[in-house]
């Protein structure tokens, strides 16, 4: 491995490290923790060892603290939530540093549960902090990383639908993979359902616990999986790392079906789309559509050398988070700016128009607007237009206009 090349499953109960080395992954409680008589600081299974000696004074839930801006005493400190989990990361990436033997992080994803645009300002702005570049840190979805994860496998076990349940301390989860070929391209869909049915772990621990467990799997699987045609399933989650509990689940996923174990399945999903960052050319030549992407294509038809052309100002496949478009234009007999969403569905294809309310009125063909494209989430277009005038005859009026779209 020339670069060092990290991938990151980090949730509120456990944080998983890989790269790329099958026989290694590091698993760590997310917990922080710091000694009481030094500036010496602690993580994981380390930090909960030092809190029963009782020199250290521990904190957990660090994403939902961060989340609610809180903060944590320590000693007669009190830190804020972002600057604990900046400690945090920097200590759980120094272990495959010292592993590797290289010091100079190349490539790092993080897959996180679900998306926050808060939480994403917050792991691009600590990891800023810890030295790593823009360009070589990226935050993705869990579904977006079982996607990747799946795509890395070999083509078989990805040929129909790919299923994969998720039973963790904090959720019960079932994804599902669809390929579907084109003619241009191929097009990979990924959904993800929270079940109501989640429970405690604890429950494991008992033998009518357990059987009430097996059911409640059975029942999820028999109404998520009926009818149809699997190349694989996947487990993952700390519920399944011992599965003699689930003899019938067990049964009901084996049958005609390859089942597979995935401890490390999010770290080494974001492994493998950090390696892909490395090259200049995508190992994945598909349209990925899941949580974290845009499931819709917005595009504009202009004028160009007198024919009319469309202009794709993001394609659905986009990560939203760090699509962004700028372009100007100048409307001729129209008072609109105009887009059109198309989703995968071309039939529910829709137009969408922003009157230039407030734009001053200049005769016709002088007036440049110059359009901004960002996004809120995939489903929100957040778009800024604004007065550019026309050279010196017409000044720029300063007039701005600000219209969230949904795509």
């Amino acid at each position: 491995m020339e670069e060092l090349v990290v991938g990151i499953d980090l949730c509120d109960a456990y944080t998983q490290i890989n790269c790329l080395d099958e026989e290694k992954t590091w698993t760590f409680p997310t917990v922080i923790c710091k000694n009481k008589n030094s500036d010496e600081w602690y993580v994981g299974e380390e930090a909960y060892a030092h809190t029963l000696l009782g020199d250290g004074i521990i904190v957990d839930k660090l994403v939902k603290l961060v989340l609610k801006d809180g903060t944590a005493t320590l000693g007669e400190v009190r830190y804020e939530g972002r600057d604990l989990l900046r400690r945090y990361l920097e200590r759980v990436l120094q272990f495959p540093e010292q592993e590797y033997g290289r010091f100079q992080v190349q490539q790092l994803v993080i897959a996180v549960p679900k998306l926050d645009a808060r939480l994403l300002d917050i792991l691009y702005a600590c990891t800023a902090e810890l030295g790593l570049e823009r360009e070589h840190v990226h935050v993705i979805s869990h579904a977006e990383s079982f996607t990747y994860y799946i795509l890395s496998q070999k083509k078989e076990i990805w040929s129909n639908a790919v299923g994969l349940f998720d039973l963790s301390e904090e959720r019960l989860r079932y994804y599902e993979l669809k390929v579907q070929r084109g003619m241009k391209k191929t097009t990979v869909l990924t959904e993800y359902e929270e079940l109501e049915e989640a429970f405690n772990l604890d429950i494991l621990n008992s033998a009518s616990g357990a059987k009430l467990a097996d059911r409640i799997l059975c029942s999820c699987g028999e109404r998520l999986m009926q009818r149809k045609l699997y190349s694989a399933v996947f487990m993952t989650g700390k519920g399944f790392l011992k599965r003699d509990w689930a003899e019938d689940f067990m049964k009901l996923l084996c049958t005609k079906r390859r089942v597979y174990m995935e401890t490390a399945l999010f770290a080494r999903g974001a492994a493998y789309r950090a390696m892909d960052f490395l090259h200049e050319k995508t190992s994945y030549p598909y349209t990925c559509i899941c949580e974290g992407r845009l499931k819709s294509t917005i595009s504009m038809n202009v004028l160009h050398k007198g024919q009319e052309t469309p202009v794709v100002v993001a394609a659905a496949g986009d990560n939203w988070y760090e699509r962004v478009a700028t372009i100007d234009v100048i409307p001729d007999q129209q008072n609109t700016v105009d887009f059109i969403v198309t989703p995968l569905d071309a039939k529910q294809k829709k137009n969408v128009s922003i009157p230039l309310e407030g734009f001053p009125k200049r005769p016709e063909r002088t007036t440049r607007v110059q359009i901004q494209i960002s996004f809120l989430d995939e489903r929100t277009m957040d778009v800024k237009l604004k007065d550019q005038g026309f050279g010196e005859l017409f000044p720029s009026s300063g007039v701005e206009i600000r219209q969230e779209v949904m795509v």
